[in-house]
């Protein structure tokens, strides 16, 4: 290590530093895409939460728990893909795990319950929804269709769900950038 006055090795001036302190792109990748993907885990979480309120009336109902004042809101009744959807939450450990530990099948098995219980019903959702969402902002009225709160159920329904499979697009992007850096590096390792 060369000091501002003191020895230096013959030939350089000790500023040649530079060609030694690169960080392994896979490694800028790695941290970079673990960032994101922490990200991306946290608003998953935010949007659980919001299902979880969404659904509390029926679980509650269900556990024979009566609270007036969320009997009052009058809720309307979840759908199955709302509780298929809740599940892939768990999927989300698997992901904070694999990022601890750089560990690549958590990885993938969060990725495949992020296609099967996040994706997959969302998707579902959109196209069961997209007929009202069509008809109320074709005819501006919300005539015939499910009203909550004064809005039309569909609309609330097509905003969360958006939210969704951004979160949940953008999830599996960054798990796969993450997956090609680690494959690098455990490729690196093998030779």
């Amino acid at each position: 290590m060369a000091s501002k006055n003191g020895p230096t090795v013959m030939g350089t001036d000790g500023r040649d530093f530079l060609h030694r302190q690169k960080v392994a792109s896979q490694y800028q990748v790695s941290v970079q895409a673990k960032t994101r993907l922490k990200f991306c885990l946290f608003l998953h979480l935010l949007l659980f939460i919001v299902m979880l309120i969404k659904l509390s009336p029926d679980i509650l109902d269900k556990l024979n728990i009566f609270i007036l004042e969320i009997e009052e809101l009058e809720i309307p009744q979840p759908l199955k893909w709302e509780y298929v959807w809740s599940f892939c939450m768990l999927y989300s450990l698997f992901a904070w795990s694999a990022c601890k530990k750089n560990n690549t099948l958590l990885l993938q098995v969060y990725a495949g319950g992020i296609v099967a219980l996040g994706l997959a019903p969302a998707l579902f959702a959109l196209c069961y929804y997209l007929p009202d969402v069509y008809r109320f902002a074709s005819s501006g009225s919300a005539e015939g269709q499910l009203v909550w709160q004064g809005y039309p159920y569909s609309m609330i329904n097509l905003a969360f769900l958006l939210a969704a499979l951004q979160v949940h697009a953008f999830s599996l992007l960054f798990s796969s950038r993450l997956l090609a850096a680690w494959r690098v590096r455990g490729a690196g390792k093998a030779q």
